[in-house]
């Protein structure tokens, strides 16, 4: 999924992309390069993705996340919104779909 995202978002030449493997890892690197956007998974290993919200929501208020879902998520979608999260797309998702979710969230 990560590796689709990439080409997604690297395709509109508007975007430098970080990654992490996990939730946890994925804390680290925020901390690191202060992104002006997080994606994150609510699967994810080590740390899953509403955890890793949270965290990150604590260690940053004004973070900008886009959460991704499979269908059937919607109460943990639901959520993710509650605590933070700006906008989501559920897999398996259009890519323009993605496109504008992370446009609009930076105001693009």
């Amino acid at each position: 999924m990560r590796k689709v995202i990439r080409e997604i978002l690297e395709g509109t030449r508007l975007f430098r992309i970080e990654e992490a493997s996990n939730g946890l890892e994925g804390l680290h690197r925020y901390r690191e390069v202060k992104p002006d956007l997080v994606l994150l998974d609510i699967v994810m290993p080590v740390l899953d993705g509403i955890s890793t919200l949270e965290r990150l929501i604590k260690m940053d208020p004004k973070a900008r996340v886009v959460m991704c879902s499979a269908l059937g998520q919607e109460e943990l979608i639901v959520h993710a919104i509650r605590l933070g999260a700006k906008d989501f797309v559920v897999k398996p998702f259009h890519p323009h779909r993605l496109v504008t979710a992370v446009h609009r969230v930076l105001e693009l």
